[in-house]
């Protein structure tokens, strides 16, 4: 039997282990959610044919090498990274060959590092999906539009990430981004969530009026294209857009699940 260890049981660990129980395999897991403490996981360890990790550094200390580092030989490697780890690109389209310009450099140490031992990196863009999405902050009055022209950037749904994670346990090592179709600015994703929900879009807001890392995340610009994860793992997006994805969080018996998005959200993604 595979036998799948996954440090940090999180928002999209929990899916890719759902998925992968239901297909037979032993997945254990550390964090809040999972079945075993990080700091006795070594037993389990030694028995994973599969160690797949979502723990981000701690500044310049990757956790879980630093603990662990050493025993990960012979084994399927994974890990969630993120497209931050490319900076700001200017709203340019950025495949798995551009430079790491992003601003913490702990990511990308620790993603250089699990490179370094074997590992398959999943670059993630913006994650969104049931309880976490622009719908949500929408009911919940803390959706807002910036007054940006021009700023984009990608995003995935955690479904996505999932299969496309699975479709890597049969890829070679290396770097996959796993991101949409088509990037979009964040006032395009609010406006299409207000139109299924049936509510007006927020106000806009100057960006000076945000929060100091609310400010940094509008200051990178970047379009991810996810060609190689098509061409070498065989994936594709169930959701190839925010569009999609958003209308299929909005519940079958709601009334604004039959609600068609404003025309302007027919023109790009993050």
């Amino acid at each position: 039997m595979s036998r799948l260890l996954i440090f940090g049981l999180g928002y999209t660990a929990v899916r890719i282990a759902a998925r992968l129980r239901s297909a037979g395999w032993r997945v254990d897991a550390t964090g809040s959610a999972g079945n075993i403490v990080f700091e006795d996981a070594g037993t389990v360890l030694a028995e994973a044919t599969h160690v797949l990790s979502s723990v981000p550094p701690g500044g310049d200390v990757d956790p879980v090498l630093d603990r662990y580092g050493g025993a990960l030989g012979g084994k399927w490697l994974g890990y969630l990274s993120s497209t931050g780890v490319y900076g700001d690109a200017g709203g340019a389209w950025i495949d798995e060959s551009a430079p790491l310009n992003g601003r913490r450099g702990g990511r990308i140490t620790a993603e250089l590092a699990w490179q370094a031992l074997g590992a398959r990196a999943f670059r993630l863009p913006g994650i969104y999906g049931p309880g976490r999405s622009a719908l949500d902050r929408v009911l919940e009055g803390k959706a807002h539009r910036v007054d940006l022209p021009g700023q984009i950037f990608s995003r995935v749904h955690v479904d996505d990430i999932a299969s496309g994670v699975i479709a890597g346990l049969g890829a070679p090592p290396g770097v996959y981004n796993l991101a949409d179709d088509r990037p979009a600015s964040q006032n395009t994703v609010i406006e299409t969530a207000c139109a299924l929900l049936g509510v007006a879009p927020p106000s806009f807001v100057a960006l000076e009026s945000l929060s100091v890392a609310s400010r940094a995340f509008y200051g990178e610009n970047r379009r991810v294209a996810n060609g190689k994860a098509k061409r070498l793992l065989g994936w594709r997006p169930a959701y190839p857009d925010f569009a999609a994805g958003l209308g299929a969080l909005i519940p079958p018996a709601s009334p604004a699940s039959a609600s068609t998005p404003p025309a302007a959200a027919s023109s790009d993604q993050r």
